[in-house]
């Protein structure tokens, strides 16, 4: 028993900067006073004692404010953070080392009986106001971001937001440097450049960037091969090609505006 509250404890202190002492812990911290409770409720349901159980998961939300199903099963060193609103159902599994963090609900849509609610697999973090819904299983080092609904299982070491949840794919490193060098050239801002998180504008940018950097391979390709062949047939009267590196639009402005500013000046000398 006292070897379960030292982890719990401690596990407050890595993943809580805010905790100070093992006091203010123990006295302060719902999620721990609910994870308490929860131990004493799913002892007694397990030997049969239904309301009793019940009633003590009852009592355990009117002080806390959170409100776990004394069926529920919970690994070791589970930590919620906050813990207001948190609801876990029935046949909710959760593995080992997860944080759950306030708002969050694992939750069933069905009336059927059976296994009804999700499952989380080891290290597993469910952000604030997340609603995870469903016999659906969540893969070991999973993350769900804030007010995300989840309706599907999540692949291990992921990261899920939106509503409904969504895969947030990061790019490799070869797709990441050349949106870098394609935003420099058009005078886009970075974060449009780089930004991982599912902002429709970022992901926009992004695919206008990935379009960009096709065109200007395509074109490098095409001036290329005019050069040749303007090398290999010096009868013909080609202009001569220049550099086929895009410029910023801001630059391209100021190169219009001073050829209009030329043909103005040579006009009004004529």
């Amino acid at each position: 028993m006292f070897t379960r509250l030292k982890e719990d404890i401690s596990c407050v202190f890595q993943r809580d900067p805010a905790a100070r002492t093992t006091f203010e812990v123990i006295t302060t911290y719902p999620g721990v006073h609910a994870l308490l409770f929860h131990r004493l409720s799913h002892r007694l349901w397990n030997i049969g004692l239904c309301w009793l159980a019940r009633a003590v998961s009852t009592l355990a939300r009117w002080l806390t404010g959170i409100e776990i199903h004394p069926a529920a099963t919970i690994g070791r060193r589970f930590f919620i953070d906050h813990g207001m609103g948190v609801v876990i159902g029935e046949t909710a599994i959760i593995g080992e080392d997860c944080t759950l963090y306030h708002g969050v609900t694992l939750g069933g849509t069905s009336w059927a009986k059976g296994k009804r609610h999700p499952t989380l697999a080891r290290d597993v973090v469910v952000g604030a106001g997340a609603k995870v819904l469903g016999p659906i299983e969540i893969g070991e080092g999973a993350r769900i971001g804030s007010n995300s609904v989840i309706l599907n299982p999540v692949p291990a070491h992921t990261t899920v937001v939106g509503v409904p949840g969504r895969l947030i794919q990061t790019p490799s490193e070869q797709e990441a440097s050349h949106r870098t060098r394609m935003a420099e050239k058009m005078g886009f801002d970075a974060y449009g450049a780089t930004a991982d998180a599912p902002d429709p504008v970022a992901d926009a940018i992004n695919r206008m960037l990935d379009h960009m950097h096709v065109m200007d391979q395509q074109m490098q390709t095409l001036c290329e091969s005019m050069q040749r062949l303007n090398g290999n047939q010096p009868d013909l009267d080609i202009p001569e090609i220049e550099s086929c590196e895009l410029v910023s639009t801001a630059e391209e402005l100021l190169k219009i505006q001073a050829e209009k500013e030329k043909r103005k000046k040579s006009g009004t000398e004529g």
